[in-house]
Order: C-alpha cells, then sequence, then structure tokens
C-alpha cells in the first residue's frame, strides 16, 4: 500500500515510523513547515539544527513533497503521480480541501490527539488539561470537510496524570500514534475496518493572549494550576506583582489550605531562595510557585533580588 504523510513534529515523526512498522510504501513527506517557512530559511534549520522527523525523512531516503500548500494544483498532481492511496495527516494547519480529500485510492485519514468525539479542535493537549480531564485520547478518523467530524477509523483512551503538562501527555500521545498506526493501515489495506460515524462533540479553538494572564481572583488554585500547566511548553504563564511579570514554574507547583486573611490575587509568602512566590486563590487555597523567573532576559538574573523586595 502507498502511504503519503503530512505533519509536523513529533506526530509526524512517529506517523513515519508506524507506516514502517506496517511494511507500507511511504510515497511521498509533505512537512508543514513547508508551507509557512521561507524554502532558505528551512534549508539553514535542516542543516544546523535537523528535527527528528527530518532526520528520519533522509535516514530512509524518503521521497519530500516540496509545495507551499495542500490544497494547491502541484500538489494534487504529486498525489495522482505518486498513486497514493491513503493520505496519512498528523498536526496539520490548513483545512484541506474534498477535492485533496478524494485523491487517494482507499481514504484520507487523519491523527487527531484526543478521544473524538470530544476536543476537536487546534490544541487538545493544552485544551484537556485546562479543563481538569483525567483522560484523552487519540483518533484515527477518515476526513471530511469539518474539523475532525469524520468517521472513526480506531481510538485508544490515554491517562492524563496529575502531574503531566501538556509535553508529557502529547509524548505519550503520539507514541500511541505510532502504535495504533500500523494496525490500523493494515485494516485498511484488507477493508478490515468499519467506520463509525462521530456523535455531537466538542470543539475548542486556539486560546488567546489573555488565557496567559493568571487570574487568582476568579479561578480556584486546581484551575490556575491546571492553566500553568496546560500552556506548557508552548506558551508561558504570568504571575504579576506591581509592573513584573514572573514566569511559574509548571513542574514546581503545590496546592494548600490557606489560614491567611489575604484577599485573592494577594501574595501571601515569598522565599527568594526558592524563587518562590505563593498567591491566595479564589477558593481559600494558596497555591506555591517555586522556582519562578522574571519575564525578560536582562531581568531574569534579578528574579530573587526582586522576590526579596516583596512586601506579604
Amino acid at each position: 500500500m502507498k502511504v503519503v504523510i503530512l505533519g509536523k513534529g513529533e506526530m509526524l515523526f512517529n506517523l513515519i515510523e508506524g507506516t514502517l512498522d506496517a511494511n507500507c510504501e511511504i510515497v511521498g513527506v509533505f512537512r508543514y513547515e513547508r508551507t509557512n517557512i521561507p524554502a532558505w530559511k528551512l534549508k539553514l534549520k535542516d542543516f544546523f539544527n535537523a528535527s527528528n522527523d527530518y532526520t528520519i525523512i533522509k535516514h530512509n531516503k524518503l521521497h519530500e513533497i516540496k509545495c507551499k500548500s495542500a490544497n494547491c494544483e502541484k500538489f494534487k498532481n504529486e498525489i495522482l503521480k505518486l498513486n497514493a492511496d491513503v493520505i496519512l495527516v498528523g498536526t496539520w494547519g490548513e483545512k484541506l480541501r474534498k477535492d485533496v480529500l478524494d485523491l487517494p485510492v482507499i481514504a484520507s485519514v487523519n491523527v487527531h490527539p484526543s478521544f473524538l468525539p470530544n476536543y476537536r479542535g487546534p490544541n487538545p493537549y493544552l485544551q484537556t488539561i485546562l479543563h481538569g480531564e483525567n483522560k484523552s485520547g487519540i483518533t484515527f478518523h477518515l476526513m471530511d470537510e469539518g474539523f475532525d467530524t469524520g468517521a472513526i477509523l480506531a481510538q485508544k483512551q490515554i491517562d492524563i496524570l496529575p502531574s503531566d503538562t501538556s509535553k508529557e501527555l502529547k509524548n505519550r500521545t503520539v507514541y500511541q500514534a505510532r502504535l495504533m498506526c500500523a494496525e490500523v493501515l493494515k485494516k485498511l489495506e484488507y477493508g478490515l475496518v468499519i467506520p463509525i460515524a462521530q456523535k455531537r462533540g466538542t470543539y475548542f479553538p486556539n486560546i488567546t493572549d489573555d488565557d496567559k494572564m493568571l487570574n487568582f481572583t476568579s479561578e480556584s488554585a486546581i484551575q490556575i494550576h491546571s492553566r500553568i500547566r496546560a500552556l506548557h511548553p508552548w506558551l508561558p504563564t504570568y504571575v504579576t506583582y506591581k509592573n513584573k511579570f514572573f514566569i511559574p514554574n509548571p513542574y514546581k507547583l503545590k496546592i494548600s489550605d490557606s489560614n491567611s486573611e489575604k484577599l485573592p490575587g494577594e501574595i501571601v509568602d515569598t522565599d527568594y531562595k526558592d524563587s518562590s512566590i505563593t498567591v491566595q486563590c479564589k477558593d481559600k487555597k494558596a497555591l506555591k510557585m517555586d522556582g519562578v523567573k522574571l519575564y525578560g532576559f536582562f531581568n531574569r538574573p534579578f528574579t530573587k533580588l526582586y522576590i526579596k523586595r516583596i512586601r506579604t
């Protein structure tokens, strides 16, 4: 079976591995970076700081598709020339048109990192942690003209641990994608899979800049704890004090009962030696954040000094 893979980063790497595990022929790979990074800049990046997905492409001498969009005529002609049986997509920023989805002989398949139909959208790693879920998942589904709405081919639930950031959840999820990939492709090849239509689900768009600011007056300690973990490693969150911004360490957070008379949002305690700030939350609990850093390259070395000057 001939497979063309579209994707980015760790998901692309694991889908290539999974397709090779299935002994399918990878006739083309289209990296998402080619749609949004100038060719000369990507060439420099590949030479000086090669990613895992680029390394595996070169190691296995896979054909790279070099287009600016998966909806362009050049890409469509490439798929027809390669006579692809399956287009396999994982982490892609474009919405593919129907005339593109209909090109492969068997199917166009998307790999979505949630347990569909819940948490459709661009970043379910972040959204599941942000909303306090203890389960996520990985879903292989047929692609249609909607966002993550096509019939399901296979899926698996994945636990979200209390200490997980989006980084750890993503690592476990893409590895499961590799393990499932071989099985799904083999079943597609022999017609042994029955697609199951999705029911009504949930969709979450990209977050906004406002989501990065921690609001201790309107959210509980566990909500803020989840927000800090959810946005890592893509975006830092910020604790504000006067005109300064502190970035919490998502791996050094502790919630405790608070006997303080402080109002929500006020600093309960500090410890400059541990670069620690403890803030009163809406639910009468306190969130202790060790290892915080001042925002800004030139401010960062003075973090302990500024914390020492905070009055509680």
